[in-house]
């Protein structure tokens, strides 16, 4: 795990001492709202609905134990007892006293934390598979690669100022975990003829206008891409709309200008970029990769997890659901979700984050991630210590066995807490989660991924859920549309519409007519919702949802 230098620290500082000037210019009135907003946004301080939210990064998801046990100090200092885990891999604190925010950044400085970039038109939050180091199916650690990129991109001069936002994802494996194809520039790590590198896909992104990236690159060394994506990043600031904040993205200049004359572009620029790049940024990387060493993993039996496994049915269905295949023999990766029925999805409690932190110091090599998924990964685990992990989650409130299934479900904070919001998202993943719950039917259904936004700009990447809801209002109602089929893996999809949306009171029971229609429709037990979409299309579902308006539809 990245540990700062006496450099990291220092910069840390200085821009958190400038940052604590800036608000106090503000809290005396020294600054307007309008003059304090790039200042707070490049410190990842938004103006919410109701209060200034902190948006604190965790990049590529990596946090250590005392790195948590600070994030659980702040939502008992500073806000109400706990915090909101985001798809961006970030944390945010959504009820901080803007006075207060300078305390909170110094506490996180204690821990090698900070919140900048996590806002405003920069380079954001680097984000990773969150099995990184610890995935069978992984050909190299993206955590490395990550770390410098971020380091890269971090007060960047030439990237301050950008057209809007801009993110990057990076996965080592063939299997998407960190949805590549979904982002500004995606990065998938492979070797060519020896040389690491990476696959550069760019002009990915969800939202107003949803699209799925392209790869510009087949492969570019490692030593080769922080020229590669300053080229691809610069083109970009060059040619971004900025007359238009909705098509300010890079995914519509590719649209625009195509793909081809894009590259044409970056290449150019690459040309003259690449030898302003001296070596000295692969001796960094070469330091970066000392600190990303695995765990000394000890070699014991798995005795004990083999008896709680066939003596305790609820041990064995979290262990079914929660856990994945581990490289190292005798492990495995643990998820503990933060999808309680009827919770909100992504919130933990001060208490839960302790707990957290201190299962990672005992049992899982003081490592922890946070996927975008919005759930907490305990990369490595021997099995031997999984049921005394499963009974202290238990006692907290932490062993819902519901890792990929109809109520582990993303969605934004919604109207709730965010003022561009135009529909709530958390009553109705509440309502969703508790009513299959009810009915018992979770896990005869099996892998379904529901995802909820509760506006156009997709935080809850509704556009790539097997089945995707997005909150709209009409003439002061909230309506919810429903899309079917997305996909968030190396198989990206968008989702299709079914037809109009529904009402608040509508919406679950139009959930449960989906689920209705793929539990009569599928060919095996087996077969997941998203072949059986797949395999029979739209039309049976919207039979279900609309009855004879569906069929009169069709043949109009």
């Amino acid at each position: 795990m990245y540990k700062y230098n006496d450099f990291d620290k220092a910069f840390v500082a200085e821009r958190n001492r400038q940052f604590r000037a800036q608000v106090a210019r503000r809290v005396d009135g020294s600054l307007t709202e309008d003059e304090f907003k790039p200042f707070r946004l490049m410190n990842g301080v938004y103006l919410q609905l109701h209060a200034y939210m902190l948006r604190v990064a965790i990049p590529y998801g990596t946090l250590r134990g005392e790195q948590m046990d600070m994030l659980a100090h702040l939502a008992e200092t500073y806000d109400k007892g706990y915090g909101h885990f985001t798809t961006r891999q970030n944390i945010q604190y959504n009820w901080p006293t803007l006075s207060d925010i300078p305390d909170m950044l110094d506490d996180l400085e204690k821990v090698e934390m900070h919140a900048i970039q996590t806002s405003g038109n920069t380079i954001r939050n680097v984000t990773a598979d969150h099995f990184a180091g610890a995935a069978a199916d992984e050909v190299f650690d993206p955590r490395p690669v990550a770390e410098l990129v971020r380091q890269w991109s971090t007060d960047h001069p030439e990237f301050q100022a950008l057209p809007r936002k801009f993110k990057i994802a990076v996965t080592g494996s063939q299997n998407d975990r960190a949805v590549i194809k979904a982002h500004d520039i995606g990065l998938r790590l492979h070797e060519v003829d020896g040389v690491l590198g990476a696959e550069v896909i760019v002009g990915g992104g969800l939202g107003r206008t949803p699209m799925i990236g392209k790869t510009i690159a087949e492969h570019v060394a490692i030593a080769d891409l922080p020229a590669y994506l300053e080229s691809v990043v610069s083109v970009w600031n060059l040619l971004g709309r900025r007359d238009n904040k909705y098509k300010a993205r890079i995914k519509i200049t590719v649209h625009e200008h195509g793909l081809d004359e894009i590259r044409a572009r970056v290449e150019e620029r690459y040309a003259l970029v690449r030898p302003t790049f001296n070596g000295a940024h692969m001796d960094l990387f070469e330091e970066i990769k000392a600190h990303f060493q695995p765990p000394a993993f000890r070699n014991a039996p798995t005795d004990a997890f083999d008896a709680a496994y066939a003596a305790d049915p609820v041990f064995r269905a979290w262990a079914d659901t929660n856990l994945s295949d581990h490289k190292a023999p005798g492990y495995a990766i643990a998820q503990i979700s933060l999808k309680a029925h009827g919770a909100t999805p992504g919130d933990a409690s001060a208490e839960q984050m302790r707990v957290m932190a201190q299962i990672a110091r005992d049992y899982a090599h003081d490592e922890l991630r946070i996927s975008h998924e919005q759930n907490v990964v305990l990369p490595h685990v021997h099995k031997s210590d999984l049921p005394v992990i499963h009974k202290i989650l238990k006692a907290h409130g932490l062993a819902t066995a519901n890792i990929g299934l109809i109520s582990d479900i993303i969605a934004c904070p919604g109207m709730d807490y965010c003022a561009l919001a135009t529909a709530r998202s958390i009553p109705i993943a509440q309502q969703i989660a508790t009513r299959f719950d009810e009915l018992k039917l979770e896990h005869e259904i099996g892998d379904l991924k529901i995802k909820i936004s509760g506006c156009i700009n997709a935080c809850g990447h509704h556009h790539v859920g097997h089945i995707g809801i997005l909150g709209l209002d009409r003439a002061g109602v909230e309506n919810y549309q429903v899309t079917l089929g997305g996909d968030h893996t190396e198989t990206l999809a968008l989702g299709e519409r079914t037809g109009p949306g529904f009402s608040a009171d509508e919406i679950v029971p139009a959930i449960e007519k989906i689920v209705d229609t793929y539990l009569a429709e599928r060919a095996t037990p087996g077969e997941t919702f998203l072949e059986t979409f797949r395999r029979v299309g739209m039309d049976p579902f919207k039979l279900a949802l609309y009855g004879e308006t569906a069929k009169r539809s069709k043949a109009a």
